[in-house]
């Protein structure tokens, strides 16, 4: 098989730096029988998420915000180990990271305009709700003589 698949884009013009990410190899738990016990196919990824040039400052500010809980000295770091093959975790390992990354960076949602509900949908409401009060209680048999 060739290479990693091309680069992991976060958002827009900006993907992983290739030249930033470090990977570590370890034996894994997970499938593989036998083979397992030969390989090193679980991948740790780590990327310098305070030292890198790579991402637009706002960015960078709002991930190092966000993932605060994840990071140890300013570093993010994704495992995986959910195939066989040392080269599909690498792939897992990245495309997780990319799409952390992603999320990190996402410009906060906008604020809600708080607006007022017409007086005549209010009212239109609260009699709808009066009927169907009337309804129900209309139900009860206790008045029938």
């Amino acid at each position: 098989m060739g290479g990693m698949s091309g680069p992991y884009v976060i958002r827009g013009s900006v993907s992983l730096p290739e030249a930033e990410l470090m990977w570590r190899f370890s034996r894994s738990s997970g499938p593989g029988g036998q083979h397992v016990n030969t390989s090193d196919s679980q991948v740790e990824l780590r990327f310098d998420l305070a030292k890198t040039e790579s991402l637009p400052p706002v960015w960078k500010e709002r991930a190092l915000a966000k993932l605060a809980g994840r990071l140890v000295d300013g570093v993010v770091s994704v495992r995986s180990s959910e195939h066989r093959s040392q080269w599909r975790n690498r792939e897992t390992a990245a495309v997780r990271l990319a799409s952390l990354l992603a999320e990190a960076t996402a410009p906060p949602p906008r604020a809600r305009r708080a607006t007022r509900i017409p007086r005549g949908i209010n009212e239109r409401r609260l009699r709808e709700k009066k009927q169907r009060g009337d309804m129900k209680r209309g139900r009860s048999g206790r008045d029938w003589t």
